[in-house]
């Protein structure tokens, strides 16, 4: 049982922190430099991210014994597609203003080298229930980065969080605008490309100070 916990822990200390796809592996970051304008864009387009590689990799389990070697790396596209058009159509249908502003970045899913990378190197090799695992610590990990992101330059960019949150929670959600800084006149940058690979650097940054501060700390202990 311990063992269990621990393989279980070890893949969410991965795919939250040590292997974050976003930070570490720098893989998908054209998806997320190009919709973390905002928060709630960053966090749809990581929610369908993270379910893309949920699905993926369960599939990939599942079926890992029946998918001939020499013809793995189509496959595995092929069903990462599948799953992919599926989430675009289910956007389209259930929130329809947030799928015309992320666009084209859902069907670029596809594309996302992590998602293939993890189908390759971790689910074809692992029972069902650790490709689960793995794809929802990655693709969490992931989501959690695009969507800090997103919020930052949103509050850097318009002194607001959360604007437009009732695209994708609801009429409900209408009112959840906050407005932090009164009277701001904005900061342009911030909503720009520039503005996103100056943020993403800044939280590798961060990150890698965090590490360099922990490994410093245990190896006076």
């Amino acid at each position: 049982m311990k063992t269990t916990i621990s393989l279980y822990s070890a893949l969410a200390r991965e795919g939250l922190w040590t292997r974050n796809q976003a930070l570490v592996a720098l893989l998908g970051l054209c998806p997320l430099l190009a919709v973390s304008t905002s928060l709630v864009n960053g966090l749809a387009l990581g929610l369908a991210t993270t379910s893309t590689l949920v699905v993926s990799n369960g599939l990939v389990s599942a079926l890992r014994q029946r998918i001939a070697r020499e013809a793995r790396l189509p496959l595995f596209v092929l069903i990462i597609a599948a799953i992919v058009t599926a989430i675009d159509l289910a956007m389209n249908a259930w929130f329809h203003e947030l799928h015309r502003i992320l666009g084209l970045f859902i069907p670029l899913i596809v594309t996302n080298c992590a998602i293939l990378g993890r189908a390759e190197a971790f689910a074809s090799r692992q029972p069902l229930p650790l490709a689960l695992a793995d794809g929802l610590f990655m693709g969490l990990g992931f989501a959690g980065v695009i969507a800090l992101l997103g919020g930052l330059r949103e509050i850097i960019g318009t002194g607001r969080l959360l604007g437009g949150a009732e695209q994708l929670f609801g009429p409900v959600a209408a009112h959840w605008t906050l407005t932090l800084v009164p009277d701001y006149g904005g900061f342009l940058l911030a909503l720009l490309p520039p503005g996103a690979f100056i943020g993403l650097g800044c939280l590798i940054a961060l990150k890698n100070m965090l590490e360099s501060k922990r490994r410093a700390a245990s190896e006076q202990s």
